[in-house]
C-alpha cells in the first residue's frame, strides 16, 4: 500500500475510534462484547439522460459488481425507484456492506488492481468530462445497529417486479435526541417489534457520514404494494407501537422523514 493510501486508514480508523468514543456511555451505540457489526455505503447515482443511466447501469451490473465480490463483498442490493407521478427523476441505488472501515477505504485500490473490472468498465470509466455516464453522486456511510448487525436479504414471495424495498431516512433535530431515537430502535424494541410483524428488515443503522445528520436510515421490504399497505396498518395498530411511542424518553426524537420506495433491478442480489 503506497503512503497516501496509509495515511487514509489511518485518518478512518481515527475517525472510527473518535466515533466509539463519543459513543460510550449510549446503550444505542455500545455493541456487545466480540460483536462487530458492518458498515454500509449508500450510494446514489443520478441521471440526466437514459443513456447516462444505461451505461451506469451496466458498468454496475457488468463491471462493479463482479469486481467488487472478487474482493470479497457480498450481500450488494441495486434498486429503482418505483414508478410515480410525483418523483421522476432517474435514480440508481447500490447498498454495499463492509465487514470493516478499512474494507471500505481499500475498496477504490482493489479495484483499480483488477484487469477484468479495467476492461468490463471501460465505457464509463474512460467517460469523457463533455460526455460524464452520471449527473451526480451521493454516497453516505452508515453503520448497523447492534440489535441487527448484519444485512439481510429478505425472503420474499411473488414477482420481483413487484416488490416493494422501503427505505427510509429519520432526521432528529440534534444528537440527543437522534441517540434516543436510536435506543429506541434497539433497547426500546422497535426493531423487535418490526419482526414480531414480518416487516422483512434488510438493514438497520446509523448515518456516520452524509449530507443529513443526525440521521439513521432503515430498509424493510414487502412483496408487493398490499403487502406493505397491510403490514404498516398492523405496525400502526399494534399495541406495542402504541406503548412504545408515548414513552417520555422516545417523545420528539424525529424531525424529518424522507421514505423512497423503491424495487430490485435484475442484477441486485435480493
Amino acid at each position: 500500500m503506497n503512503p497516501f493510501k496509509c495515511v487514509i486508514l489511518i485518518a478512518g480508523m481515527i475517525i472510527l475510534m473518535s466515533c466509539a468514543t463519543l459513543n460510550a456511555g449510549n446503550s444505542a451505540a455500545k455493541s456487545a462484547p466480540g460483536q462487530k457489526s458492518e458498515f454500509y455505503q449508500l450510494k446514489i447515482y443520478t441521471f440526466n439522460t437514459d443513456e447516462q443511466m444505461s451505461i451506469t447501469d451496466n458498468y454496475i451490473r457488468a463491471a462493479f459488481l463482479p469486481g467488487i465480490k472478487r474482493l470479497g463483498v457480498k450481500n450488494v442490493g441495486v434498486f429503482k425507484p418505483r414508478p410515480s407521478q410525483t418523483d421522476t427523476v432517474k435514480r440508481t441505488y447500490i447498498l454495499i456492506p463492509f465487514t470493516s472501515f478499512s474494507q471500505f477505504l481499500t475498496l477504490e485500490e482493489g479495484l483499480a488492481k483488477d484487469q477484468a473490472y479495467l476492461t468490463a468498465g471501460k465505457d464509463y470509466l474512460n467517460a469523457n468530462y463533455d460526455h460524464p455516464p452520471y449527473g451526480r453522486t451521493e454516497s453516505i456511510l452508515l453503520e448497523a445497529f447492534e440489535n441487527m448487525p448484519f444485512i439481510k436479504a429478505p425472503a420474499l414471495d411473488g414477482d420481483r417486479s413487484n416488490r416493494v424495498y422501503e427505505l427510509r431516512s429519520y432526521e432528529s433535530a440534534t444528537e440527543a435526541y437522534h441517540n434516543s431515537k436510536v435506543d429506541m430502535f434497539n433497547a426500546g424494541g422497535e426493531i423487535k417489534l418490526f419482526e414480531s410483524l414480518q416487516f422483512n428488515a434488510v438493514f438497520y443503522a446509523r448515518v456516520i457520514s452524509g449530507s443529513k445528520m443526525p440521521n439513521l436510515m432503515y430498509m424493510i421490504s414487502f412483496s408487493d404494494e398490499a403487502s406493505r399497505k397491510a403490514h404498516w396498518d398492523a405496525f400502526s395498530g399494534s399495541p406495542g407501537w402504541k406503548e412504545l411511542k408515548a414513552i417520555p424518553k422516545y417523545l420528539n426524537t424525529v424531525s424529518h422523514i424522507d421514505m423512497n420506495l423503491l424495487y430490485p433491478t435484475d442484477f441486485s442480489d435480493y
